[in-house]
């Protein structure tokens, strides 16, 4: 899952981002409103935590111009407003929650969690691969009868390559939603982390699901 944080907060920032990824979030972070605008606007994003109080642009204009642009990521308010007038004109704006500063993380991660199951159960939490399966809801991934333990982050690949079958997904593509925004395009990590997911659901099975574009990127799909 893809996440984008805008927080002029350096501290608080990097306190939410680390603990993001710690939970095998992508986090994306913006340091103004005109950067989280356009991050927003021209990016795909599962969910967006907002401050409100931004320099260059509010997060609630950013989210009335998101709205009008028929953007519907799921948004949370993060402020320092804590009266019952400002909570309700957040919501009414079209956020799906609001949280007061300070908070602790773990009421923070729960709300995510809230709000993501909530589009999950939209659908259903189970993608299918001739004989791999991935419990979006449980995070349990299973080949054949075999369960396969998977680190966060090879969960996260398989999850955005799973989501994706039959699409080519291109190298820039899989940093910027499995890593995050600013990671170094040069590293072989992508490489490495497809390696090792391979050898766990393709090797010792009867058919390799894990297929290699030379020069593009990688794509999952049954043969």
């Amino acid at each position: 899952m893809r996440i984008l944080l805008v927080e002029d907060d350096n501290s608080l920032a990097h306190f939410i981002e680390k603990g993001l990824k710690e939970n095998s979030f992508s986090v994306d972070v913006a340091k103004n409103g005109e950067d989280g605008f356009y991050f927003a606007h021209n990016e795909n994003y599962d969910l967006i935590i907002l401050d409100i109080m931004l320099p260059k642009m509010r997060g609630d204009e950013i989210l009335r111009r998101l709205r009008e642009d028929g953007n519907n990521t799921p948004v949370i308010f993060l402020s320092a407003k804590d009266s019952q007038a400002c909570i309700i004109d957040g919501l009414n704006s079209g956020a799906d929650d609001y949280i007061v500063k300070p908070f602790s993380f773990l009421e923070l991660l729960a709300r995510i969690k809230a709000i993501l199951r909530r589009n999950v159960q939209k659908r259903s939490p189970i993608i299918k691969i001739a004989d791999l399966v991935l419990n979006q809801s449980t995070r349990e991934v299973q080949r054949g009868e075999e369960l396969i333990n998977l680190t966060p982050k090879e969960y996260a690949l398989l999850e955005y390559l799973m989501v994706h079958s039959g699409q080519v997904m291109t190298r820039t593509m899989i940093l910027e939603h499995v890593w995050n925004y600013d990671f170094d395009s040069m590293t072989n990590i992508i490489d490495v982390h497809v390696n090792h997911l391979r050898a766990k659901i393709d090797k010792g099975f009867s058919s390799e699901l894990i297929c290699t574009v030379k020069g593009v990127g990688y794509v999952i799909k049954k043969k």
